[in-house]
């Protein structure tokens, strides 16, 4: 009897760990997804920053929560001679399910601008 407590006790908790790793990976990947889509949609031709960011926080909101998309931020930066727009989110990393302590994590997507091309 005590073996089955023992084992299942730790069954659980390595269960639980993998959720909460699937949880994690899961509002990285989103997160990540969204930002380069927003990339994409500020780098066409004619669109602006303001559209980036307001595409991906269109898209956070729509697959997460507003609470994740509040700090959105874009910047024009150079690689290789080729201007691209970045468009960063600086979010909470759940740590414990989707409610207990967190740590911020920062994802960015970039694009090249059109108007380069």
């Amino acid at each position: 009897m005590v073996d089955f407590v023992l084992v299942g006790t730790l069954v659980i908790l390595i269960f639980v760990a993998l959720l909460q790793l699937a949880l994690v990976l899961h509002v990285r990947n989103i997160l990540i997804d969204s930002a380069a889509e927003g990339a994409r949609a500020g780098a066409l031709a004619g669109a602006s920053d303001a559209a980036a960011v307001e595409r991906t926080r269109y898209l956070v909101d729509l697959a997460l929560s507003p609470r994740y998309s509040r700090d959105v931020t874009t910047q024009r930066v150079e690689v290789d001679g080729t201007e691209l727009l970045q468009v960063d989110v600086a979010a909470t990393l759940p740590l414990f399910g989707l409610a207990g302590p967190s740590r911020e994590l920062v994802v960015s997507g970039r694009a090249v601008l059109e108007d380069e091309l």
